[in-house]
Order: C-alpha cells, then sequence, then structure tokens
C-alpha cells in the first residue's frame, strides 16, 4: 500500500470509529437510566442528567481524541521522526497534552461528579480527577506515538526488504507485521479497560505466535517441503514447538500473577491459538511464496532465454546487411566514377555508425530509424540508376516527433524489396510508405519479384530477414502489432503496423 493510500485508509477509519462512538451515545439516550453512572449519581445523592452529566463531556472527551489522533498521527510524530522543525513540533506536542488533559479532566468533573464527595477536601478531589486526566492523556499521546512509530519501522522495513532481497529482510518484515498486531490488539485491550491478567495473556500468546511461525517459515518448513514430508509431520513439529514454549510461558505467568490457576488458562489459549491460526496461517503463507518463487524463477528463465533469441536475431541481422552494402558499393564501382563511389562510401559511414552506435539500444529515435532506411534507399538507387526500367518511389514522411522504435524492424523488408524486386534486365518496381497517426505507424512496402537464375548464388538462399523481424515484433510488441504479408506470381506486398 503507498504511502497516500495508508493515510486515507487511517484517517476515514478513525473518522468512521469517531462516528459510531458519536451514533452509540445518541442511541443511548432512551436507557440513561440504566446506565452506570446514573446508579452511582442516585447512590450518592446527586441529580444525573444525560445531558450535561455524560453526553455532553463524553462527545468533548471523543472529539479531542480524534483530533488528537490526526494531528499526531499525521503532523507532529511524522515531523518529528524526520527532525523537520523539530521544536516548533515539539511545542505543539506539548499544547496538544495539556489541552487534551484540560478537557478531559474537565469532563471528568461532570462525568464523575460523585467521586468528589467520597474526599472531604474538595481541592483534594479536583486534583486526583485532574491529575486522572492529565494522566489519560499521557497514555493516548504515548499509544498513538507507539502506533506511529511501529508504522514507521513497518515501512522501513518493507522499502529495506524491496531494496536488499534475503531472508533476513524477510524475517524482519515478517516480525514487524507480528508485532505491529499485537500492539493494535494492545491497544483494543487498553481501551476496553480489559484487567492486567488479559493483557499479559494476549502479549504472551501472541509473542509464542509469532516465534512459532517464524520458525516454522524459515527453518522448518524450506527442507520439510524439500524432502517431501508429509503435513502431519508438520503439524506433529508445530505441536512439539507449541510445548516448548509453553515452558517459558508458565514461568513468566506465576513470577507475574503467582497464580497457578491463572498460568492454566493462559495455557489453555495458548495451544489452541498455535494449533488452529498458528500452524494453518505458517503453512499458507509459505506456499503462496513457494508457489510465487516458482512463478518468479520460471519468468526470469524465460526472459532470459528471450532476451537471449532477441540479442542473436540481432546479431544475425547486422553480417546480413553488410553483405548487401558491400554487393552494391562493387555494383556502383563498375559503372560510376569514384564520386559516386565516395558518395555510397559516405552513406555507408553514417549506417554503420547507426550500427555500432544505436543498434545495440533498445529504442532508439524514430527518426534516426527513419534516417537509416532512408540511407539504404539513396545507396540503393545509386546502383540502379542507370536503369530506366527500374522505379523507386518512396513517400516517407518527416518525423517531427518523439517517437521511439526498436531498432532495424523497418530495413529488412526493404532488404528483401531490393533483394527479389530488382532486376536490371527487366522491368521492375519498389514502393515504400510511412507515416505516423497519432501513437501508430503505418509502414508499406510494395514489390515486384523476379524469378533468379539459376546460376544466382543467392537463389538457394532462403535469408532470415523476415523470419527475425517477425520474432522480432513477436517479442517486443506483443498485441501491439499486426504484419501483413501478400504474396502472387509477380508482386511481393507488405503492410505493418505498430503502436509505439
Amino acid at each position: 500500500m503507498k504511502q497516500k493510500d495508508l493515510q486515507k485508509a487511517e484517517f476515514w477509519i478513525a473518522t468512521i470509529l469517531y462516528g459510531i462512538a458519536l451514533i452509540l451515545l445518541i442511541s443511548n439516550t432512551g436507557n440513561r437510566r440504566h446506565s452506570y453512572e446514573y446508579y452511582h449519581f442516585r447512590n450518592n445523592g446527586l441529580t444525573f442528567s444525560y445531558l450535561y452529566s455524560y453526553f455532553l463531556p463524553k462527545l468533548f472527551q471523543y472529539s479531542i481524541i480524534y483530533f488528537g489522533f490526526l494531528s499526531l498521527n499525521f503532523l507532529i510524530i511524522p515531523k518529528l521522526i524526520k527532525k523537520q522543525q523539530s521544536t516548533l513540533n515539539g511545542i505543539f506536542l506539548f499544547g496538544l497534552f495539556i489541552i487534551m488533559g484540560l478537557v478531559i479532566s474537565i469532563c471528568k468533573t461532570y462525568t464523575e461528579a460523585y467521586f468528589l464527595l467520597e474526599y472531604d477536601d474538595t481541592q483534594d478531589a479536583y486534583n486526583r480527577v485532574f491529575f486522572k486526566g492529565f494522566s489519560s492523556s499521557l497514555w493516548i499521546i504515548i499509544a498513538i506515538a507507539g502506533y506511529v512509530l511501529l508504522k514507521e519501522f513497518v515501512t522501513y522495513l518493507l522499502e529495506d526488504h524491496k531494496k536488499t532481497e534475503g531472508n533476513q529482510n524477510q524475517i524482519k518484515v515478517d516480525i514487524g507485521f507480528g508485532l505491529a498486531f499485537w500492539f493494535v490488539g494492545l491497544l483494543l485491550w487498553v481501551s476496553a479497560s480489559a484487567p492486567f491478567e488479559v493483557i499479559i495473556m494476549w502479549t504472551l500468546v501472541i509473542l509464542a505466535g509469532i516465534s512459532i511461525a517464524v520458525y516454522a517459515l524459515y527453518f522448518y518448513l524450506p527442507t520439510h517441503y524439500k524432502k517431501g514430508s508429509k503435513f502431519r509431520r508438520y503439524v506433529l513439529q508445530i505441536l512439539f514447538a507449541a510445548i516448548l514454549s509453553a515452558i517459558p510461558i508458565s514461568l513468566i505467568t506465576l513470577m507475574m500473577a503467582r497464580d497457578d490457576e491463572f498460568a492454566a488458562v493462559i495455557l489453555c489459549f495458548h495451544f489452541p491459538t498455535q494449533l488452529l491460526i498458528t500452524l494453518p496461517l505458517a503453512w499458507y503463507i509459505y506456499k503462496s511464496r513457494f508457489t510465487n518463487s516458482n512463478v518468479l524463477t520460471s519468468l526470469r528463465t524465460e526472459l532470459g532465454k528471450s532476451d537471449a533469441s532477441l540479442s542473436f536475431l540481432q546479431s544475425q541481422i547486422n553480417p546480413h546487411f553488410l553483405f548487401n552494402a558491400l554487393n552494391t558499393l562493387y555494383g556502383t564501382a563498375l559503372q560510376e566514377n569514384a564520386e559516386r563511389t565516395g558518395e555510397g562510401i559516405q552513406k555507408l559511414g553514417d549506417m554503420m555508425r547507426f550500427m555500432l552506435h544505436e543498434n545495440v539500444q533498445e529504442k532508439i529515435s524514430l527518426t534516426r530509424d527513419v534516417d537509416y532506411l532512408e540511407n539504404y534507399i539513396a545507396l540503393q538507387k545509386l546502383r540502379t540508376s542507370r536503369s530506366a526500367d527500374i522505379v523507386i518511389d518512396t513517400q516517407i514522411d518527416e518525423q517531427l516527433n518523439n517517437f521511439q522504435i526498436a531498432p532495424m524492424l523497418l530495413i529488412p523488408f526493404v532488404e528483401n524489396a531490393f533483394k527479389h524486386g530488382i532486376s536490371l534486365q527487366q522491368p521492375s518496381h519498389i514502393k515504400v510508405t510511412l507515416q505516423t497517426k497519432e501513437n501508430t505507424l503505418y509502414f508499406d512496402v510494395h514489390n515486384s519479384i523476379h524469378i533468379k537464375p539459376d546460376n544466382d548464388p543467392e537463389k538457394l538462399k532462403s535469408g532470415i530477414g523476415l523470419e527475425n523481424v517477425k520474432q522480432r515484433l513477436a517479442l517486443l510488441y506483443p498485441n501491439k502489432h499486426e504484419l501483413i504479408i501478400r504474396e502472387s506470381a509477380k508482386e511481393f506486398f507488405i503492410h505493418l503496423t505498430i503502436q509505439l
């Protein structure tokens, strides 16, 4: 969960709880004569007013706690942790403590007015009420601060886990979540004014469950899974761990409570909790992680294969181009003087620079790829310019956008057109069109076909250009491209669209 999403969830949960508390206050109006405070007021000879003796004081108490939580959780404590305006936020924290203490104390003088009659000295009674109010304010601030610190700790563990994978980091995250669960439960017990024995039982049982879960996830289950052991052995192992953990739980309980019956009660909760909750939960977590790990390993293997295949396909294209370019320069040198040959070599140099510097990148500017395409066509025109029966028509739009494309995707189609569509003895034609609309590239190549003579060494070579580009398109643009190939006895046509 992102930080903003967590803050929204915290805000709405706190607001909903605040709203529920207000609804309960309003709904209890009809039952005011059966309330705990009503009997205390009547027994002490005081008049009980639900509005002034209960509703309004509780309303102010709930409101100050609600706004105190929002201030501490979203503003004061986070800034103190990050050491931002520490002095100012320290003053705000102290001010909030004073305001919250005063509001709670004053509210208690109304809800616990009967308490003041138990003391002969009125000032002493008020001192005790205000002491309880400020004590409550302090404990509320400590509880909220503890929650924020624990939340920041868990966030830190998650960020650290993302940076460095490993069992040690995952153990920290799991322990952090376990402690967060324990702490939230502790706050609920304290807010419900639960007996001290219940808090001890909650703490000991949950901490034992965290220890058993860590043992199962990182020490027993990895070996258990590798050996293919049965689930029954896992159950026996967790039962044995629960029995071992019961020894320190019993000793701690006897030291703190000095009550044999209470120790027996804790053990009655301990064993069902570990066997019915910790055991299946640890099994489910490990099984899910094991499955996800296998899927991730499989995906990485397939990705490695795809990368290797893609690199191999790219490496195959380069020699194919080089041979075509050398053949072109050879034909030009036979037909023309050094000026034409120099022009061809210059264009070849530009193309080779492209091959060396940009062909190795995953994505390049569409403008650079089109420049390479136009250089290749211009180089081929040098070879065929003396033949009036050869028509080469290009309609390539100027690219003024910032589109990116995988290099060397378009050139194989043009190479194929010149390889099979040009004949110096027969009429030939090639038409290349390229345009972009919105984020889609439209590329068409239309050329004539000439059957090569039997003594042509290229006749028996099937070529790898088109097959390579098909595989690269499948790897790089899955479900984002369309390639249509049409062939007749005398013509060859391809239509390619790519969503860039």
